[in-house]
C-alpha cells in the first residue's frame, strides 16, 4: 500500500491480513509531512468514491476505524469517528 487509495480492509489485522503495526508504519509513511486536514480529506474523498460505487460497506468502514483508532489520540479518534459516521449515512 503506497497511499490511502490502495488500502483494503483485509490489510488490517481484523481482516486476517498483515499485522496492524505493519499497516500503521505504511500509513505513517504514506502521509509523512502531510497535515491532519490532508489526511482526513484523503480518507473522506476515497471512501466517498467507494461508497458511491458500492464497494465500501459499513463493515469495511468499521474495520478501517478499528485498525487506525488505537494509533490516534482522543481528539483525532473523535474526528475519524465523525468522518466514518458521515460516510455511513451516504
Amino acid at each position: 500500500m503506497k497511499d490511502f487509495n490502495s488500502y483494503k480492509p483485509e490489510d488490517s489485522a481484523q481482516g486476517g491480513g498483515e499485522d496492524i503495526s505493519d499497516l500503521a508504519q505504511r500509513l505513517t509513511a504514506a502521509f509523512a509531512g502531510k497535515g491532519e486536514g490532508d489526511v482526513l480529506r484523503a480518507i473522506y474523498a476515497e471512501a466517498e468514491k467507494s461508497r458511491r460505487a458500492g464497494t465500501l460497506s459499513d463493515a469495511d468502514l468499521d474495520n478501517f476505524y478499528n485498525a487506525l483508532s488505537p494509533m490516534l489520540d482522543g481528539a483525532k479518534r473523535k474526528k475519524l469517528a465523525f468522518v466514518i459516521g458521515r460516510l455511513k449515512k451516504m
